[in-house]
């Protein structure tokens, strides 16, 4: 084989469009995970495990993150299509005004799908370990990390459709 041709090959597969891959990069192993409180749209009290049993797509975000407001859409459509008893959004906000923007935002935008939620921003950034806005973290049913996007994406592309429903209709191992 020439080396044009391995050279060829090469620059086909870097070619493959970003939009063709999965959003999220998955992790070799689960990882454990940590999960502060933080308050849902009626002002309850939840955690993480208060999900246990669902594929959880968890996204941290604010109203002021010009990427995160961008990529809400896609989410709403996102829960929209596969939301139920067997994955849910969370849409985490840490906007540190509490729920009033986020209230309006949805509002603004026509966000019907997706339920709110607001967490401390210190503590949930410190406990996820963001490290950007918006910070995506694909949990299994198990409560685990699988895999983490720093950074927004079409949540409600094939791509990501079809990444999500895998976890989903995998089984806990």
């Amino acid at each position: 084989m020439r080396r044009r041709d391995v050279l060829a090959g090469v620059l086909a597969l870097a070619a493959t469009p970003a939009a063709a891959r999965p959003p999220i990069p998955l992790h070799g192993e689960p990882r454990g995970l940590l999960s502060p409180p933080f308050v849902d749209a009626d002002g309850r009290d939840l955690t993480l495990k208060d999900f246990e049993g669902q594929v959880v797509l968890l996204n941290i975000w604010a109203t002021w993150c010009v990427p995160c407001r961008e990529e809400m859409p896609t989410l709403d459509a996102l829960q929209a299509r596969l939301g139920g008893t067997d994955f849910h959004v969370v849409a985490l906000s840490i906007d540190q005004a509490g729920l009033v923007p986020v209230r309006r935002f949805y509002t603004e935008i026509g966000i019907r799908h997706l339920d709110m939620y607001l967490a401390e921003s210190i503590r949930a950034l410190a406990a996820f370990a963001v490290a950007g806005l918006p910070t995506t973290i694909l949990i299994d049913r198990a409560g685990r990390e699988r895999g983490r996007l720093v950074g927004p994406a079409e949540w409600d592309s094939p791509e990501a459709v079809a990444q999500i429903q895998s976890l989903i209709n995998e089984r806990s191992q």
